[in-house]
């Protein structure tokens, strides 16, 4: 692989309440745990030394704040579109409650009632994906789980219900980029989370 291709680095927000405990948080705009807040500090130290052309970030507290502790508050650019999933009715509840009325739902197949769809959240992580590419040079981007793995499915050439198969842990760091040239577009890291205290 060559170091000259461009790298798109992905980090996932710091653990919130929520994130702990299973909810579903779209667009509530929840803090950071304190551990959520270390652990933001920490992928600072693994960012360390990396230089980035650009960098965006969800306009959602938890992304800005992981992205602000981690060092790149000053050069962020906010991007509505890194919004995490709109939940609809399912916002603020655990998968289990969900089966409990809907046994076969699948987030990344079924979308949620009165939120997104997978094609729309598709759609919203293609334009993401426009912008970064357009930039000359490595970019960072934070933001929350499943944004992030639809836009690592779309990266791809895949649907973005192809998101479903990549799991990520809060303040963990992913890495998109390329194998031989621009038109192979690959994984180069995925979900480290050395630096992250559990």
């Amino acid at each position: 692989m060559s170091k000259a291709l461009p790298v798109i680095h992905l980090a996932r927000h710091g653990e919130t309440a929520w994130s702990l405990s299973g909810q579903h948080t779209g667009r509530t705009d929840l803090p950071l745990t304190e551990r959520g807040e270390r652990n933001a500090c920490a992928l600072g130290e693994r960012l360390r030394g990396l230089d980035f052309a650009k960098v965006f970030t969800s306009p959602l507290q938890r992304a800005v704040r992981t992205c602000e502790l981690a060092g790149f508050g000053a050069s962020a650019e906010i991007d509505p579109d890194l919004v995490e999933w709109d939940y609809g009715e399912y916002e603020g509840r655990r998968t289990a409650e969900i089966h409990a009325e809907r046994p076969d739902w699948q987030l990344f197949r079924d979308g949620c009632r009165e939120g997104e769809s997978s094609d729309q959240i598709g759609a919203r992580a293609d334009r993401v994906i426009g912008r970064v590419r357009a930039v000359k040079g490595d970019v960072l981007v934070f933001s929350s789980g499943h944004i992030l793995r639809v836009l690592a499915a779309r990266w791809l050439g895949l649907d973005a219900a192809g998101g479903r198969y990549l799991l990520l842990s809060t303040a963990s760091l992913s890495a998109l980029g390329y194998e031989h040239n621009l038109t192979e577009p690959a994984i180069r890291l995925w979900n480290e989370t050395r630096h992250v205290e559990t």
